[in-house]
């Protein structure tokens, strides 16, 4: 499901921890930034309206849109990236998500409930508003997973 947007490992194991690299919400067939629900599955789009997103009105749907597609975008190739390497999402034991806008983070926040449920991992929260590699990504996720 995609490859590093440049030269790096998409993720590192090293002992018994995988070190995921930054991840934004770059759709690797478009080469383009996820901004809408329908650039997301249809089982993505079924669990966020479960959650209250995705609701079929154009003015809130636009608004929520962005941050919401892209934090699913995120956290599932995160689940990916662990599955690949032999662990579950609940196995990460770190997330540091960096936000071009703190106002992001309540939607990121609703969103990681369908990864982690009520019991997220030690997390780092930062505002990055000028390091984003494109003006479009809104969020950024790198993870720290338990191998066992």
């Amino acid at each position: 499901m995609g490859t590093p947007m440049a030269n790096y490992a998409a993720a590192r194991r090293a002992g018994g921890f995988l070190f995921v690299s930054g991840v934004v919400a770059v759709n690797p067939a478009r080469k383009a930034v996820v901004q809408a629900y329908e650039d997301l599955p249809p089982q993505a789009r079924e669990q966020l309206r479960g959650i209250g997103y995705d609701t079929g009105q154009m003015t809130v749907d636009l608004y929520e849109a962005p941050a919401v597609a892209q934090s699913w975008f995120v956290l599932d190739r995160i689940r990916q990236l662990a599955h690949e390497h032999g662990a579950q999402m609940q196995d990460a034991v770190k997330l540091v998500q960096y936000f071009r806008d703190l106002r992001h983070y309540p939607f990121y926040n609703r969103v990681r409930t369908l990864f982690y449920g009520d019991q997220p991992p030690a997390s780092t929260v930062v505002e990055v508003a000028r390091f984003m590699p494109s003006d479009l990504a809104l969020i950024e996720v790198e993870a720290t997973i338990h191998l066992g």
